[in-house]
């Protein structure tokens, strides 16, 4: 070996690779397009409205926070404008626009920006952002007649007049459409709803990405299949209606506030999955997915300490016995 090379020490990871942030952030933003263009086709201008007034939410709430808290500000990581677009894919197309707003200034303001910044958060920030404006229904409406003046009306679109699949599901209606219709396409219930297929086409992108694993969805999906089979309802139904398709894919699948060890994201997919059930079979049924998910966000902590790999050459520490 020539005397003039040198031996370069540095910290870990010596690993490198290509993907950054911005990059893994906007394959997620590409992922949702193709859901996104089918309830723009199904609700036309009211979804472009919605779906606007998040992303613009989004991107005034982060310059807004970064100002305050003497932070440069970030959009080109593109986490602001994907915590926009999620805001508005889990809400109806007439959701009233203040709405969209509010959840989205809590969820890139609050849930994201005040809990650390990106890389921080405990919780999903589109899903509380989602859950903060349930929980504040009744000072919302007391604010709509503030804002009802302002109140924006596309005119009548038929899809907007149907019940959500979830909502039929839940009241046994013997008129569900059928399992096709609903996978490839029906017009009703949140932006995100609309089809399964195309959720899933964009789940298969961020797989061939290598941005998600396998485990998370598989474990929440096969758990509602098991538990509503062995419950008397039809576990096909079940995992077409609602959020369970964002919700496994695209929610619970996220870095941040998922588990890191591999058995930590089966018992963290599974639990989510049991919580879907109890709240869906036992409970109100609206935004259960939602709810489980942050529940669930809560004891990530916990159950990485408790699977994870024990340090090599590290000896436990005895134990007194009396």
């Amino acid at each position: 070996m020539s005397t003039t090379e040198k031996l370069v020490f540095s910290s870990s990871p010596h690993l490198k690779d290509k993907a950054t942030v911005s990059t893994a952030m906007r394959d997620v933003f590409i992922a949702l397009l193709p859901v996104t263009a089918a309830a723009i086709y199904f609700f036309r201008l009211y979804a472009v409205f919605t779906i606007a007034v998040a992303l613009i939410t989004a991107v005034l709430t982060e310059l807004l926070f970064r100002r305050v808290m003497n932070k440069k500000p970030s959009l080109h990581d593109w986490s602001a404008l994907l915590t926009g677009l999620f805001v508005a894919l889990l809400f109806p197309a007439t959701t009233a626009w203040w709405t969209v707003a509010i959840a989205t200034f809590i969820a890139v303001g609050i849930a994201k920006e005040l809990m650390g910044g990106l890389g921080w958060n405990l919780f999903n920030p589109a899903l509380f952002g989602r859950v903060a404006v349930i929980i504040l229904a009744p000072w919302l409406a007391y604010v709509s007649g503030w804002f009802a003046p302002l109140a924006v009306n596309f005119g009548p679109i038929d899809a907007l007049t149907q019940a959500t699949p979830l909502a039929m599901l839940q009241s046994g209606a013997v008129d569900m459409p059928s399992l096709g219709r609903l996978f490839v396409g029906f017009p009703a219930g949140a932006l995100s709803e609309v089809s399964p297929m195309l959720l899933l086409i964009g789940a298969a992108y961020l797989f061939y990405r290598g941005h998600i694993n396998w485990r998370i969805p598989a474990s929440i999906l096969g758990t509602v299949v098991i538990l509503t089979a062995i419950l008397g309802h039809n576990p096909v139904y079940q995992i077409c209606t609602g959020g369970i398709m964002i919700g496994a894919f695209f929610m619970a699948t996220d870095w941040v506030t998922s588990p890191f060890t591999a058995r930590g994201k089966l018992i963290f997919g599974a639990a989510i999955g049991i919580l879907i059930v109890i709240f869906r079979l036992g409970l109100a049924p609206t935004e259960g997915v939602a709810f489980s998910i942050l529940i669930m966000n809560a004891f990530v902590p916990l159950i990485d300490r408790k699977t994870a790999r024990p340090q090599f050459g590290k000896i436990r520490k005895a134990v007194a016995v009396n």
